[in-house]
């Protein structure tokens, strides 16, 4: 579905991202882990067109669109749930996510109604608050806010930028039992994370980002049981790295459960 080949990007004249590439399948959730500052953001801008592309490409659903305008991707099948959340905080929660759906321009009126009513069916703490400014939501429900927008214009590939960034240890587990749900009905999405071991925990697979290049692809589970993933970004030593991809395994095999209820 999408394939990034040598993609250089960057801010200015500073390249932040050197000739990496990834490819991200139909229905599967691909992992893009790193320490802060890794260029992870960086390389979701670049796809999504909201920076350019300096070298390479990007290709979506076998078409080049590393000139195509952010708008178009978007139509395409492309959406980019930024870090940080940006809502936009005056408005309702109803405008934000109207604002997802005008995002497509090819859906109706009538779709984008059917998909906000979707939406408020999927997130019901927003539904109870439609009228409400975003501003008033806590860190966690903009958060649902920020995915529900991006989920309005009816994407293919869902590329989220740090979701669990600054929330509470539940209300990250709430967001990967979402994201492994969205995977469930046939989305694929590319998860930039700094937590390693729960983004790969339910990933198909993944890559490792070092100051801007791609330096460890593979499975989610053998990105766990790597004891250099694990010493640089799980928190363990060599000795503890079995036990924790156990221990990861074992949140993977709790999460699966808990999505078959």
């Amino acid at each position: 579905m999408l394939e990034v080949r040598r993609l250089t990007t960057g801010y200015g004249a500073d390249a932040v991202v050197h000739e990496a590439s990834l490819e991200v399948r139909a229905g599967e959730i691909v992992a893009l882990i790193g320490a802060n500052g890794a260029g992870k953001s960086t390389l979701l801008k670049a796809i999504s067109g909201l920076l350019p592309v300096r070298g390479g490409e990007v290709v979506f659903d076998g078409e080049q669109i590393a000139g195509v305008s952010p708008k178009e991707r978007v139509r395409r099948g492309l959406a980019h749930v930024p870090e940080g959340r940006q809502v936009f905080a005056g408005l309702t929660i109803e405008d934000n996510l109207w604002l997802g759906g005008n995002a497509n321009r090819r859906l109706g009126a009538e779709d984008s109604a059917q998909r906000l009513a979707e939406m408020c069916a999927r997130f019901p703490v927003l539904a109870e608050r439609l009228l409400l400014p975003a501003g008033n939501l806590s860190g966690g429900q903009q958060q649902m806010l920020a995915i529900a927008r991006g989920l309005m214009s009816r994407p293919r590939l869902l590329l989220l930028d740090e979701p669990s960034l600054g929330l509470s240890p539940l209300l990250v587990s709430g967001i990967f039992r979402l994201v492994a749900g969205l995977r469930a009905q046939g989305m694929a999405i590319l998860l930039s994370e700094q937590n390693a071991r729960q983004s790969l925990a339910i990933a198909d697979r993944g890559y490792v980002l070092e100051s801007g290049r791609i330096v460890l692809a593979g499975g989610g589970k053998d990105l766990l049981d790597d004891p250099q993933v694990a010493e640089r970004y799980l928190g363990v030593g060599k000795a503890q790295a079995g036990q924790g991809a156990g221990e990861a395994a074992q949140l993977a095999a709790r999460l699966g459960k808990i999505l078959q209820r």
